[in-house]
């Protein structure tokens, strides 16, 4: 019987939406910004939080409607494009397992390998 002192983990917690607070001290600083042309728009805060709505609920692209058509579905998408091209979200991963780690919240005790991409050569053993 498990111990009833033992943190209670909640793994159905992934964010619908970040605080702008939130966003401007762990996110933003990973995320690339626009080299040429005008500045955006919509904040990179509002793009980010669109990104996440869409990754959420599992909509397609084209369906993500914005509040008073602030900013066009497709130019959502290409900055969820240009962040995972350029390594922006790998980035910022990194940097979340690097806080955790820190911060002593990363339990690795409960981590499982997934083997379903492993090559296998030719003639192994089964």
């Amino acid at each position: 019987m498990a111990d009833t002192t033992e943190k209670q983990h909640n793994f159905n917690c992934l964010p619908k939406q970040v605080s702008l607070k939130d966003f401007n001290r762990h996110i933003r600083p990973h995320l690339s910004k626009r080299q040429k042309g005008p500045k955006p728009k919509l904040s990179s805060y509002k793009i980010f939080n669109y990104i996440l709505y869409v990754l959420h609920t599992g909509i397609q692209w084209n369906q993500l409607r914005t509040r008073r058509n602030e900013i066009h579905w497709s130019n959502v998408y290409k900055w969820h494009n240009r962040w995972s091209k350029d390594g922006s979200y790998q980035k910022l991963f990194e940097a979340s397992v690097g806080h955790l780690l820190e911060t002593e919240q990363l339990d690795t005790s409960c981590l499982h390998g997934d083997g379903s991409n492993t090559i296998v050569k030719k003639g192994g053993m089964p």
